[in-house]
């Protein structure tokens, strides 16, 4: 599998073919991790100006290098979910289907929780603009499911549309009804779910599994 491009690679790509100057790709490297950790911290509303002051350069300069700020958010949102296609990639990899569907839940959890704009991208903040990367996501989560249900591992009666919800429901804030969570929360809820996924003999689940959004 070719290793895609990084978030600069993409912003500083020139049909020329041209190399950057340094000093254009240091700026454009400042940029995309200031903007990554904006994202986690602020969210997809984060604004040029909030970038450019944790790059530690002017606006000008981020318009000078960056063509858009939808652009350099979509690129590096991009970027994170070639990761997260990478860590499900492994996860499917992995001789244990079982494990390998609670390493992919382990990262992608603490993913959603440590970053506010990927949990925001993942529910759809972006609009169409991630809709192939999420089409592929969803297909890996299914593979993992279907992989983990065909070995016994994992109950029958949960559909692969159930588990994004039941990961994202694990993904948690850090207040609830005046209570603060404890420093591993996500983790225990997750720990919860997954005992929730395995084989047992449950009652049958209520109503009907979740499906695909309908256009407005």
């Amino acid at each position: 599998m070719n290793q895609p491009d990084s978030a600069v690679d993409r912003l500083l790509a020139d049909e020329s073919g041209r190399r950057p100057r340094a000093d254009a790709r240091r700026n454009v490297e400042r940029l995309v991790a200031a903007a990554r950790i904006a994202v986690a911290e602020v969210g997809v509303g984060v604004s040029a100006h909030e970038i450019a002051r944790r790059a530690g350069v002017g606006v000008g300069t981020f318009y000078r290098r960056i063509p858009s700020l939808d652009v350099l958010l979509e690129t590096v949102l991009d970027e994170v979910l070639d990761e997260i296609a990478d860590l499900a990639d492994h996860a499917l990899d992995d001789p244990d289907p079982w494990h390998g569907l609670c390493t992919f839940a382990t990262a992608y959890v603490r993913l959603r929780t440590e970053s506010c704009g990927i949990s925001e991208a993942l529910g759809g903040a972006c609009g169409d603009a991630l809709d192939q990367r999420l089409t592929g996501l969803r297909e890996q989560i299914r593979r993992l499911v279907e992989r983990a249900q065909a070995a016994g591992v994992m109950r029958s009666d949960v559909t692969w549309q159930d588990v994004p919800f039941l990961f994202a429901a694990a993904a948690t804030g850090a207040h609830t009804l005046g209570m603060q969570a404890g420093e591993q929360q996500w983790e225990r809820n997750l720990h919860i779910v997954l005992d929730g996924l395995r084989p047992t003999r449950a009652d049958s689940l209520p109503g009907t599994p979740p499906g695909r959004s309908l256009p407005h």
